[in-house]
């Protein structure tokens, strides 16, 4: 006797739809089957109501009864895996049970890899496009106007840059690293390489801040007050020292005087980056104090459009996928920029609440001013799961 095979197989969602949801805050319970290890690495997060649990696929395999008991009956599941295989599996298994499951396309390497871009602003002088990988909470930023175009912080792969300047027929012209990153690895030389777009960096931080090495990179160097055009736009340069010692931010001036200030790892939404990557916390944090509260100030109004490169948690994102506000909201509803009283109190608060140190970073570091060029397979090692540039909250 043979078995017929089921009329419909479980269905899969990419991870582009899964974003979509998790921004919403629709996304089903979701059954995450790597091994503890894996899980613990890095995972699929979303806003604060997202839950999600793990139970090995061997589970399955072993106790399937007692694996399946543990499910919610009741909720819709997607299930992740590595690559896809596993969880398709599982998935079956829960709707053969009547349990509604689906998987994850393409495992959760696809939700890694997944780019997302947005509009921040669209206007007839010009725009700002904002290009995120959600995965590790990375964030980028593309500037267009009058036929020409800037890349700020790009990220390590360089298509979604190319596929989103195409359509407006602009050239790039302007590749501008706001400091040279440790949590991912710069798609900044790549675009150097394939585009001849100049690669801008400030020369403090084409040294490696632990080896001492120079960059073998090419780069043009930024100072501090230098100012470029990209169409409409002004871009003016600031330097801001203390989560790195070139960091700068970018402050673009539209024709109509609207101010976006592109702040790097200089301030976030919620917190703002960590003065230790370098291996210098203690020596680092004094002139992270001079960049926030005397440096910077200067140059904002509450109107200035804050636009970080990281988010630590999706709660930043807003509920179309921007991650932005108004530096008036983000003096009310930092929590971090309270400490800013006096620089005693500053130190105290930073040097007590840094995270752990990922020892991976110091090599990102290396790869990113030219010391060293990974396999795709050790760059994937290197950036695997979320950014930790931020303070500990």
């Amino acid at each position: 006797m043979t078995v017929a095979e089921p009329q419909t197989r479980t269905s899969a969602m990419t991870a582009s739809v899964l974003y979509d949801a998790l921004l919403h805050n629709t996304a089903p319970f979701i059954l995450d089957v790597r091994n503890p290890h894996d899980f613990a690495r890095w995972r699929i997060e979303g806003r604060a109501g997202l839950t999600i649990q793990n139970i090995p696929y061997y589970d399955f395999i072993e106790d399937e009864e007692g694996a399946i008991a543990r499910v919610p009956a009741e909720r819709e599941v997607l299930v992740v895996c590595a690559r896809e295989g596993s969880s398709q599996y599982v998935a079956d298994l829960l709707r053969a049970r009547g349990i509604e499951a689906r998987y994850l396309e393409g495992g959760i390497l696809s939700w890694g890899y997944l780019y997302d871009t947005r509009d921040i602003v669209s206007a007839s002088w010009g725009r700002i496009i904002q290009v995120a990988r959600p995965a590790r909470g990375d964030v980028s930023f593309i500037v267009i106007s009058d036929g020409v175009a800037a890349v700020i912080d790009p990220l390590r792969h360089t298509a979604p840059y190319l596929e989103a300047i195409a359509p407006h027929g602009a050239r790039l012209t302007h590749i501008f690293d706001t400091h040279v990153h440790a949590d991912h690895i710069s798609g900044g030389p790549a675009l150097n390489h394939e585009t001849g777009a100049p690669y801008y960096v400030h020369p403090y931080d084409a040294i490696h801040p632990i080896d001492m090495l120079p960059a073998t990179i090419a780069y043009t160097a930024l100072d501090d007050g230098q100012t470029y055009r990209v169409g409409q736009f002004e871009l003016r340069i600031i330097w801001y020292p203390g989560h790195t010692l070139g960091q700068v931010n970018i402050l673009a001036i539209a024709p109509d005087g609207s101010r976006y200030l592109f702040t790097g790892d200089g301030i976030f939404l919620r917190s703002f980056g960590r003065p230790d990557l370098g291996g210098k916390g203690e020596a680092w944090t004094p002139l992270l104090y001079e960049s926030m509260a005397r440096r910077l100030p200067p140059h904002l109004d509450d109107a200035t459009l804050i636009l970080p490169s990281h988010f630590s948690t999706l709660d930043e994102v807003d509920d179309v996928g921007r991650v932005t506000a108004p530096w008036g909201v983000v003096r009310q509803t930092n929590a971090s920029l309270t400490h800013l009283k006096s620089e005693d109190e500053f130190r105290s608060f930073v040097l007590g609440n840094l995270p752990e140190f990922p020892p991976q970073y110091v090599e990102i570091k290396r790869v990113n001013i030219g010391l060293r060029t990974p396999s795709e397979a050790d760059a994937e090692e290197l950036e695997l799961g979320k950014n930790v540039c931020a303070l500990a909250q």
